[in-house]
């Protein structure tokens, strides 16, 4: 039987998370490594419930306490993961960010191909806010797309579209024709309010249209603005308070 849980208990790899100290998947690649002590024990069970406000915690022999919560946006170019490590030996984002900064961990995902407006936080109740499939926060993109010739496809992408490898629907809170290029080229300003996986290029390509580049502009009341790429800051605390 499962020994029931104290109030306010977590997993150790858990509570390195809340306490801003490391992701989950470190925490627990560093308990199980022996690098973690509790109250002077090495645990070696990511899954240990301990109260993060009261244990004595340390990790790699020193002791670790709640991290100053920072919260950055980052302009992630293309071409860069949102993983720490990257078995591939592909650029991160993380060597973007000064090595003095607490652990922070991304506020969603873009994918390697995408760029734009990336949140980081080591507050972990805040970026679980913001990722909440129920606050619908809206996300809002510049997408170029090659092959939109036909006016009806933009007006089926509007209504929503069936993937024919998952038989799942994909729609968007709306989409809207940003710039007209060339036949080959036009510019879509698309807005999200769910956060399923490739979910634009997958909403694209259900119409046999090509994403050339995906650009995310705006997070909720958040703008991109004049961040350039590659570049991070600080958001304010009135940002931070707009978000979450």
């Amino acid at each position: 039987m499962r020994e029931s849980s104290a109030p306010g208990q977590v997993g150790l790899a858990r509570a390195l998370s809340k306490l801003g100290i490391c992701s989950r998947s470190e925490g627990e690649r560093l308990i199980r490594a022996g690098q973690v002590r509790v109250d002077g024990q090495v645990i070696r069970d990511p899954m240990h419930r301990v109260v993060p406000e009261r244990a004595r915690l340390e990790v790699e022999g020193a002791t670790v306490s709640a991290a100053t919560k920072v919260y950055l946006a980052l302009n992630k170019p293309r071409g860069v993961v949102t993983t720490r490590r990257d078995p591939q030996g592909r650029p991160t984002v993380y060597e973007l960010l000064p090595s003095d900064l607490p652990f922070v961990g991304p506020v969603g995902r873009l994918d390697q191909a995408s760029e734009g407006l990336l949140l980081l936080t080591n507050d972990t109740v805040w970026g679980a806010r913001l990722t909440d499939p129920e606050s619908h926060v809206d996300k809002t993109y510049h997408v170029q797309v090659a092959g939109l010739h036909d006016p009806a496809r933009l007006a089926r992408l509007r209504a929503a579209v069936i993937d024919p490898e998952t038989g799942e629907r994909l729609a968007a809170k709306s989409i809207e024709l940003l710039r007209e290029g060339s036949r080959s080229s036009h510019w879509l300003t698309v807005v999200l309010d769910e956060g399923k996986n490739r979910q634009i290029r997958r909403l694209l390509a259900a119409e046999a249209l090509e994403t050339k580049r995906l650009i995310r502009v705006a997070i909720g009341p958040l703008p991109l603005g004049a961040l350039a790429k590659g570049a991070w800051r600080h958001l304010t605390p009135a940002e931070v308070r707009a978000l979450g």
